[in-house]
């Protein structure tokens, strides 16, 4: 699990690259899985099945299914390799169960095949997910393509997900002539493969197809040096039912034998006699010390000379594993001195070595372990540390390659929760406990998670702001800081996180430059939670410089988390400070981070959602803010921290306000958020809701005399105040509160407002000139951010100034004005036409534009990369603001008004 290092930016850059070199957990891209497996000197070329697949390169899917030592792999690299054209060859394993691990390995075998993806494709980065819209960009690139790819994904059978399966026909389907997918599996994928057959889109090679017929079955033993008479060519292909396997193993048995024709009649029928006859018969003839070998090195995945070594506790491996693959035997090459057993070869060695040495396996995981910390990945060391139970092992050699933060970075998430998930209760240990710490804090339950972080400082023997004295403690103390952070960070406790960050920085120093490049995350992740700690505390510029370091790590798909949380953080400042544009902007890009690397919606869903809900709610976006409050709500129904619950609860408040629910307003403007430290923001806020309810009562005076205490340090609040002294009548007080306002109190949220308290005050004098230069005013600075709820909190009174005169124009475009059964007086006794003032939404105009160009409800969901529902529900809302049912008069009535 390598991290990124040299070409973290490169990969940031383009994950599309031919460059990448990380899958989503972080581990580099394992290359011996996108090569074909040599073909042996043995190998027997056979003519009927490969012109079947030159045939089949006419359909989009391939599907070659039969048993193990079926011969299926060795049939399709064969055909590769003389084709003549570029083939994206994919060897699948058990860890591609996980889609996002599935679709980075895929997408990377096809840039190693020879097809260059799109740039904007982007790349999954979390283990267990991989976004719709990812898939999406994939296949229209493919679709592009004038010269189909041809990609093969070789045992299949190891990816048994429904999940992909619907994925990946999905991208089959979409990339119609772009894509040719051929299948190499043990049974049948989860894909509709009745579809196909219906269509006559997929060539099927079966078992049958596979059995060697009996003169192919006689050239592979001719090949292996043995002759045999037709007739026992004929009884051994009937034995064996032409199983590719059988016959290989039973040539190489008959090679050592002195009478071959004889010793192959030896043995009854049936795969399973076969193999275990054949394994019994060829391990005997073996010499010890290899039997002893196979046998060892059945329990890992792949191997080479030194770890074949370390699990026999000898040094002999080089030579018997040269000799094996100069045999042509029992071991297959993969490249850079790695080998592995056939598969069914190992699944029989490892119920013999169960069977022979009765608990030897479990010390040899722990042995294969200890040498995979030193020479192997990260990943295949926790895996057999895990098998041979050892958790103190494990945990140790985890939290000292400071991969702690891979809990928490969405990048492998789900298998590293699965595996610490099997740590029996009796592991102790300070790496053990900080696991068990992480594990609770990525599942928000603080009081567990504080328990083991305790544990673990104690057993560290210090707290981790103490100056490092041991270099061999420096990892779990810099792993233990980035949890304090964490917990200052869930607690609203900034001195707790500044204390952790400060110990980071001392720690940082006694350890090897590599180690801390290796993952980028642990360091993204701390500035992350130092500036949301930062941003609760009100110390907005602090929170802005850790935030935009976070926002600046490299690191690609490692980092790309802890920079989208950091994104919505800065976009939330600029919210607080009264820049919705900005703050918009902000939120965008945090979510085009998230989907750029398939973050999961857990993370997309969180503050970006937030801002932009608050920022609908601005502009009056009721429909638009809500469904996203509602998203945010689905995907966060456990604790949240403070900031969340707060943002929350106060954009809720102001859309219930927007909706005219003072009452429930006033009770939501304040939500219950445990913190150690009050938030001056928050507060601010909630005084801005519970004030604004208590005018909608009719209560100004009430209003007035809640604000007085922050109006002399607050902007906003002044603001606020001097609209409420206003109301109650108050004109002179009003004008010296703003008067009291520095220059440069806010954006333009807050001086759009201040603007029309003195535009209303200028009215109410009778100076209407004044009023209308300075409603035009508050317009030009509004336009610019869409805003419109300070036109429509700001009253009757406003109407007349909004539909007359050069206003009209300021207005028109984002306050639509057109005939309408609320048309207002204006001066010159005419009627003119009130501004309708809640516009589409940018989603809404981009679902209109498709509604213009005759694309179906499904069609539009596609093009957008959202689901049909959500097109509906933008549906619904479109029909509404236009006051329209059918989707000719939607079409109509945005001509009318310019929208198209």
């Amino acid at each position: 699990m390598v991290a990124v290092s040299a070409v973290a930016d490169r990969y940031r850059e383009g994950c599309g690259a031919a460059v990448a070199r990380f899958d989503p957990r972080g581990d580099p891209f394992l290359s011996t899985r996108f090569v074909p497996p040599e073909r042996p000197t043995t190998f027997l070329r056979r003519a009927r099945l490969v012109a079947r697949l030159d045939r089949a390169l006419s359909t989009p899917l391939t599907l070659v299914d039969g048993p193990a030592g079926a011969g299926k792999t060795l049939l399709v690299a064969d055909w590769a390799a003389d084709l003549g054209r570029p083939v994206a060859w994919l060897t699948t394993e058990t860890a591609d169960r996980a889609p996002g691990v599935f679709w980075a390995y895929l997408m990377q075998a096809l840039r190693t095949g020879g097809t260059p993806l799109p740039p904007d494709v982007g790349c999954p980065a979390q283990a267990s997910r991989v976004d719709h819209a990812l898939l999406a960009r994939l296949a229209a690139g493919l679709s592009d393509r004038t010269v189909p790819a041809i990609l093969v994904l070789d045992e299949f059978e190891r990816v048994p997900s429904l999940e992909i399966a619907e994925q990946l026909e999905f991208v089959l389907h979409h990339a119609g002539r772009g894509l040719r997918l051929v299948l190499v599996t043990r049974n049948e994928p989860l894909l509709p493969l009745h579809r196909y057959r219906a269509a006559g889109s997929m060539t099927e090679i079966r078992g049958a197809d596979l059995a060697f017929t009996p003169e192919e079955a006689a050239a592979v033993l001719e090949i292996h040096g043995l002759r045999l008479t037709d007739a026992s060519v004929r009884g051994l292909v009937r034995r064996t039912q032409g199983w590719a396997a059988g016959l290989r193993l039973c040539a190489l048995a008959a090679q050592q034998s002195p009478d071959p024709e004889r010793y192959l009649k030896e043995f009854e029928a049936g795969r399973s006699t076969i193999a275990d006859f054949l394994l019994a018969e060829v391990l005997k003839r073996q010499r010890p010390e290899t039997q002893d070998l196979l046998l060892r090195v059945s329990v890992v995945e792949r191997f080479r000379a030194g770890l074949a070594d370390t699990l026999t506790g000898r040094t002999d491996a080089g030579t018997i594993l040269a000799r094996l693959r100069r045999e042509n035997a029992f071991v297959e090459p993969l490249g850079h001195e790695w080998y592995r057993l056939h598969p069914l070869f190992a699944e029989i060695l490892r119920a013999h070595l169960r069977e022979r040495h009765p608990g030897l396996e479990t010390r040899l995981h722990r042995r294969a372990a200890s040498w995979l910390s030193r020479w192997g990945s990260l990943g295949e060391t926790l895996a057999h540390g895990s098998a041979a139970g050892d958790w103190q092992f494990t945990s140790r050699t985890f939290v000292d390659d400071l991969a702690i933060g891979q809990l928490f970075s969405g990048l492998y998430t789900d298998d590293l929760a699965e595996l610490f998930s099997r740590m029996t209760a009796d592991a102790g240990g300070p790496a053990v406990n900080l696991v068990r710490a992480a594990r609770e804090l990525a599942g928000h339950d603080l009081d567990r998670g504080l328990a083991h972080l305790r544990h673990a400082e104690q057993d560290l023997g210090a707290d981790t702001a103490d100056t490092v004295d041991r270099a061999d403690l420096a990892p779990a103390r810099l792993s233990a800081a980035l949890l304090e952070a964490l917990v200052g960070r869930l607690t609203g406790s900034p001195a707790r996180a500044e204390r952790a960050a400060e110990a980071a920085r001392e720690l940082r120093r006694a350890l090897p430059a590599d180690r801390l490049e290796r993952h980028p995350e642990l360091t993204a992740l701390l500035l992350a939670h130092l500036g949301a700690t930062r941003l609760w505390a009100g110390r907005f510029d602090e929170a802005r410089a850790a935030l935009s370091q976070a926002v600046g790590c490299a690191g690609g798909v490692a980092t790309a988390p802890a920079r989208h949380d950091a994104l919505a953080h800065l976009a939330l400042i600029d919210y607080l400070d009264g820049r919705p544009g900005r703050a918009e902007k902000g939120a965008v890009a945090a979510m085009k981070e998230a989907e750029r690397y398939g973050l999961p919606p857990s993370s997309r869903l969180g503050i970006g959602r937030l801002v932009l809900a608050a920022v609908a709610v601005e502009r009056d976006e009721l429909d638009e803010a809500q469904a996203l409050l509602d998203q945010v709500a689905e995907a966060h129904s456990g604790p949240q921290d403070p900031v969340m619950a707060a943002a929350g609860g106060i954009t809720g408040a102001r859309l219930l306000l927007a909706r005219g629910d003072a009452r429930k307003a006033a009770e939501a403007g304040a939500p219950a958020v445990t913190a150690a430290v009050f938030s001056p923001w928050a507060e601010t806020e909630a005084a801005l809701v519970t004030a604004a309810a208590l005018l909608a009562e009719g209560r100004p005076k009430a209003a007035a005399k809640l604000l007085e205490p922050q109006a002399g340090h607050r902007p906003a609040c002044a603001v606020a105040a001097a609209r409420a002294e206003l109301a109650a009548g108050n004109t002179t007080q009003a004008l010296d509160i703003l008067d009291r306002l520095p220059a440069r109190a806010g954006g333009p949220a807050l001086t759009v407002r201040a603007t029309l308290v003195r535009a209303q005050a200028a009215d109410r004098a009778g100076d209407a000139a004044t009023a209308q230069r300075l409603v035009a005013q508050a317009l030009r600075d509004a336009r610019r951010e869409c805003l419109r709820r300070p036109f429509i909190e700001a009253g009757p009174w406003i109407r007349p100034l909004l539909g007359t005169g050069p206003n009209r124009e300021l207005a028109r475009g984002w306050l639509s004005v057109h005939p309408g059964p609320h048309a207002v007086p204006a001066h010159d006794g005419t009627r003119q036409a009130a501004p309708v003032v809640e516009r589409l939404s940018t989603r809404e105009r981009d679902v209109l534009q498709r509604l213009a160009q005759v694309m179906s409800t499904e069609e539009i969901a596609l093009d957008l990369y959202v689901s049909v529902n959500t097109v509906k529900t933008h549906l619904k809302s479109l029909y509404r603001k236009l006051s329209v049912n059918r989707r000719g008069d939607a079409l109509r009535r945005a001509r009318e008004l310019g929208l198209l």
